[in-house]
């Protein structure tokens, strides 16, 4: 199961729309490995500045990689996470977890992030079977 849905967020849903910022909340909770991973990279990326901040360390455990995981391959939890915080959210390799402001100034660098050649040269043997 991705997320840990309390009895009234579930209510929510079955009866229409749902509170984003309840959403979100329900995220950071359930995922707390993957919470606390992008918001530090967007910390990182407000005090540092330049076009994106990115974490090349893998995630400790095989629970920490499957929350990334969850958190980056669904499109609902993605994007209320872009949302909540201003940035958009680029992901390689089970780990290589990126922000990316939302400027333009930066689309040709998330390109090259995003791009085929881009998550070849992030191959390593390491990484093989993460």
């Amino acid at each position: 199961m991705s997320l840990d849905v309390s009895p009234a967020l579930l209510e929510q849903a079955e009866r229409g729309e749902v509170d984003e910022a309840a959403f979100v909340d329900c995220v950071r909770t359930s995922l707390p490995y993957a919470w606390e991973m992008i918001s530090s990279l967007v910390a990182q990326l407000k005090v540092d500045g330049g076009e994106f901040a990115d974490n090349q360390t893998p995630p400790p455990d095989e629970q920490a990689r499957g929350q990334l995981l969850r958190a980056l391959a669904s499109d609902a939890i993605r994007g209320a996470l872009q949302r909540h915080f201003g940035v958009r959210l680029a992901f390689q390799n089970c780990h290589r977890v990126a922000v990316f402001p939302l400027d333009p100034a930066v689309d040709d660098r998330l390109a090259r992030f995003t791009s085929i050649r881009g998550q070849l040269l992030n191959q390593s043997p390491e990484l093989r079977d993460c």
